[in-house]
């Protein structure tokens, strides 16, 4: 229960970062596209997401040979953490893309490994990923639509 409560605290970390750098007045005046997902489903979303994430590195923490996909559980929520900011914060819409590219390559390759060494940890990983391709196609039209 200890382990699973340290990949809690750490997905906890990275959602605080979304209180700490609000969308706010500078993304509500941004061009965004019709499929952008109304307001109350980013913190849902992002709940269930960082529960199952939290699952899947205890679940990961439980089969041998996992320390390779252990090493980009890490490298994710690192960089998960640093997108918020980046975005929200700084308003740096092109170098949050760039971080989320490499989040995605990052998550797909994780979870491509965890697949391979237990299914179900595979399976809850997947949310994420189509999570993730939503957020990249939204920073994309919004990095295209709000040239300065």
């Amino acid at each position: 229960m200890i382990t699973f409560a340290v990949f809690l605290l750490a997905c906890g970390a990275a959602a605080a970062t979304g209180v700490m750098f609000k969308p706010g007045a500078w993304y509500e005046g941004l061009n965004k596209p019709g499929f952008t997902p109304p307001n109350w489903a980013f913190p849902v979303a992002w709940t269930i997401i960082y529960l199952l994430l939290a699952w899947a590195g205890y679940r990961l923490t439980l089969i041998p040979g996992s320390q390779d996909v252990l090493a980009l559980w890490a490298a994710q929520i690192a960089l998960n953490t640093l997108w918020t900011p980046v975005f929200f914060g700084a308003h740096r819409v092109l170098a949050a893309m760039v971080i989320l590219i490499v989040l995605w390559l990052v998550v797909a390759v994780m979870l491509v490994m965890a697949m391979r060494l237990d299914v179900l940890t595979g399976l809850i990983l997947f949310p994420y990923l189509l999570w993730l391709c939503v957020a990249a196609a939204l920073n994309f039209s919004i990095l295209r639509s709000n040239r300065q």
